[in-house]
């Protein structure tokens, strides 16, 4: 179920024996939600069968479920964190990523008139980009030069206009997690991973927690048209996320999000490393705004888990030069923050990738079968 490898086995934070996490795990029976509580794995199917449901619960301590006793990565088969949850992202959200994407659309997905444009951007806008509060009269007079100098995007709209990009990046159940393969479509050659922080959002618009992602990008197809976006977005295995979600308390909470800085670490089979580094402290949307602009007019009585915007974009050369990165089957991507721990997963095509066949009806008929639904 779920394309579950056990390769690279994925890390916990610093200091998970103090915390609180939430996530699921793929028991011989099916998928369970999980609790784990100051280091005790509790299975929680019986008392609520799915995470949706315990979040909404609201009840993170435990009582009712089995405790499993210590939690051990080597003994769990962890699945992505979220189930019935909508997949939701927001995009350029940083400066850097803002820039990138405006080289994209004017490369009309070329990768070979990428440094040239970068170059233009970066003298005209790098600086300027980076000082404004999108949707301030400071981001309206920058937006009135940009268009007098032929130079105005819509990425750079969503950048720092007053509306940020929010849309749906996978499936409800389509997200993978920790340890298992990634997918790029087969037919790209200009992509790269997009390490991010995602909240869990509950039903009333409360963040309750967070944790690392994997927003995997295919830069010439939305860099070709930004129409492309859902093609570049929401492919097999493109979404990853995990291992576990960390849920607010005392000793973790949205400030805490707001300082995370993320690390990221791609190891290609041909030996090529790649070191990156994306600091929640530059993002130019708060995450409760994020939060905001995704609810205004829509409600979803699930929760939903928010990709907040990497300010990631690899520009160094892999192969060619001018060339930048791009992914290679076999590339390992690890994300990795000491308070949300390690992501990792190995990159294949998405022909390749585990297919998916767990959808919602396939998970109702689990959790029927195994009496689960009986008053839930």
């Amino acid at each position: 179920m779920e394309g579950v490898t056990q390769h690279n086995r994925s890390a916990l934070p610093d200091d998970w024996t103090t915390g609180v996490f939430v996530g699921r795990m793929l028991t011989d029976a099916g998928p369970s939600p999980i609790l784990v509580v100051h280091g005790d794995l509790y299975d929680m199917a019986d008392v609520a069968p799915t995470v949706s449901a315990l979040v909404e619960r609201g009840d993170f301590t435990g009582a009712g479920g089995r405790n499993l006793g210590r939690f051990s990565l080597d003994e769990t088969r962890l699945l992505a964190p979220v189930d019935l949850q909508c997949v939701k992202a927001c995009g350029v959200t940083f400066a850097v990523s803002a820039i990138e994407r405006v080289i994209e659309e004017r490369a009309r997905g070329d990768w070979n008139a990428a440094a040239a444009i970068r170059e233009r951007l970066e003298s005209r806008i790098g600086g300027s980009i980076r000082s404004v509060s999108p949707g301030s009269p400071e981001a309206a007079a920058l937006k009135s030069a940009l268009i007098e100098d032929g130079l105005w995007s819509q990425y750079l709209e969503v950048a720092i206009g007053p509306d940020a990009e929010v849309f749906t990046k996978a499936p409800v159940l389509a997200s993978v997690g920790a340890d298992a393969e990634i997918g790029i479509r087969s037919d790209s050659h200009w992509n790269n991973p997009e390490p991010e922080v995602a909240l869990l959002v509950n039903s009333a618009g409360q963040p309750v927690g967070a944790t690392l992602g994997n927003d995997v990008n295919l830069r010439d197809f939305e860099g070709r048209s930004a129409l492309l976006l859902g093609k570049a977005k929401d492919n097999n295995g493109s979404c990853a996320l995990g291992p576990l979600v960390r849920l607010f308390d005392a000793g973790y909470t949205i400030d805490d999000v707001r300082q995370a800085e993320i690390g990221l670490t791609i190891q290609g089979e041909d030996g090529f490393v790649l070191h990156g580094q994306s600091n929640m402290r530059e993002i130019s949307r708060d995450p409760l705004d994020l939060v905001r602009q995704t609810l205004s007019e829509h409600q979803y009585p699930d929760g939903f888990v928010l990709f907040m915007g990497t300010l990631f974009a690899p520009v160094e050369d892999r192969d060619e030069p001018g060339r930048g990165f791009t992914h290679k089957v076999g590339d390992t991507v690890a994300i990795e923050n000491s308070r949300l721990g390690r992501l990792v997963n190995r990159v294949v095509t998405s022909k390749d990738a585990a297919p998916w066949q767990m959808g919602i009806g396939a998970l109702m008929n689990n959790l029927a079968a195994r009496g689960l639904l009986q008053g839930a």
